[in-house]
């Protein structure tokens, strides 16, 4: 039965219905790239949003430590340090990579 079925030339598929049966799988698979090119650049900005938004600063204290038979003098010491991050220009840019809206053509020069 299958291989009747593979045979059978009843149905043959004209060359035009073919064309138009392309086109319209070609077109579709262009809308649908588009879609997932849209929603990989919003996810992308969202990484890109949250990364900005992670606190950098930090903040670690000194550390001495004084010799035991001269209790006036220190035998280590180290300084602490701090640094507070400050929002960037480019922080949680709310920037969108996609086409623009349509301009109106100017009128045409002669």
């Amino acid at each position: 039965m299958l291989m009747s079925l593979l045979k059978d030339e009843a149905g043959f598929i004209v060359s035009s219905e073919l064309v138009l049966i392309a086109t319209l799988l070609v077109i579709g698979l262009i809308v649908g790239l588009s879609s997932i090119q849209h929603a990989v650049v919003a996810e992308l900005n969202d990484v890109s949003d949250a990364i900005g938004a992670v606190n950098q600063s930090y903040f670690y204290t000194g550390f001495s430590a004084m010799k035991q038979n001269n209790p006036g003098q220190a035998k280590a010491y180290t300084r602490g340090s701090t640094w507070k991050d400050e929002t960037d220009d480019c922080d949680n840019d709310q920037c969108d990579i996609s086409c623009d809206v349509p301009v109106a053509e100017g009128p045409k020069r002669i």
